[in-house]
């Protein structure tokens, strides 16, 4: 089980000024923080979030192919995550819709993808009736 997933970041103060309102929308708040270092979850729930100073002092950088979806709980929760990220400083990385065909369940992937101000790209998504 993910007890977290760290995003880097050259700028903790931005990073935290981005995910405070995100983590808010999911329901949580900051679970640990340090200097360098912010967590955002509940400890004993799901996976959190963390954007921290890498390590090694070195420059943060972005992992190609790397991203992180937050579950959302519905089609507007997609949306109002989308609408909070491009307001903090994210980019636009697809809007809110389905992707794909339904599955055999009538089911579709329903998603919108952002970037935080360091480049990490980040989705919203659900599986939803088509």
């Amino acid at each position: 089980m993910i007890g977290y997933v760290t995003f880097g970041t050259n700028d903790l103060e931005r990073a935290a000024k981005f995910y405070d309102p995100i983590a808010a929308e999911m329901g949580v708040g900051r679970m640990m923080e340090f200097d360098s270092f912010i967590a955002w979850g509940q400890a004993g729930g799901g996976a959190g979030i963390a954007a921290t100073k890498p390590f090694d002092g070195k420059e943060a950088s972005v992992g190609n192919g790397t991203m992180v979806a937050l579950q959302a709980k519905d089609r507007d929760q997609v949306k109002r995550l989308y609408d909070i990220a491009l307001a903090n400083g994210g980019s636009d990385e697809g809007e809110p819709g389905p992707r794909g065909e339904p599955d055999e369940n009538g089911m579709v992937f329903y998603a919108a993808y952002f970037r935080d101000p360091d480049g990490n790209k980040l989705n919203a998504f659900l599986m939803d009736k088509a």
